[in-house]
């Protein structure tokens, strides 16, 4: 089983131009905001100002998802987290609240209302688990 990434964002609920402009950043490893803004300015039919893509960056590194480097002039925007790890780090908080619930009963009903193949999934992830916990007791 992989491990949970090494950092993890304070928060990881994204709106829609975070999660665009992630996306942005994954595809390019790094950029400036003029190289952001001129990505999602591609589309002929968007419109945004320059100003609220560096808002946007600066929300998205006070959240712990990017960090800036200023190389020359410009400053450089660069994920903290890959999209992999993003997308096991916001499966396991969504997995988190969900058994928040705390209620055996909620959880084993929902999961007898799965279909066929997620009730095989969840039959597999059962065991791994048992697995996982024999390797580390021996």
């Amino acid at each position: 089983m992989a491990p949970l990434p090494p950092h993890s964002p304070k928060q990881l609920s994204l709106g829609s131009l975070e999660t665009e402009i992630l996306q942005i950043l994954w595809t390019l490893g790094s950029a400036t905001v003029k190289e952001i803004h001129d990505r999602i300015l591609a589309d002929p039919d968007r419109e945004l100002a320059y100003a609220s893509v560096t808002t946007v960056l600066r929300r998205l590194a006070k959240k712990g998802w990017l960090a800036c480097d200023k190389q020359d002039r410009a400053f450089q925007w660069r994920p903290l987290v890959s999209q992999d790890e993003a997308q096991v780090l916001q499966a396991h908080d969504r997995l988190q609240r969900f058994l928040a619930i705390g209620n055996p009963d909620v959880v084993a009903a929902f999961a007898n209302e799965l279909d066929h193949a997620s009730a095989d999934k969840l039959e597999a992830i059962a065991q791994r688990l048992k697995s996982a916990r024999q390797a580390r007791e021996e």
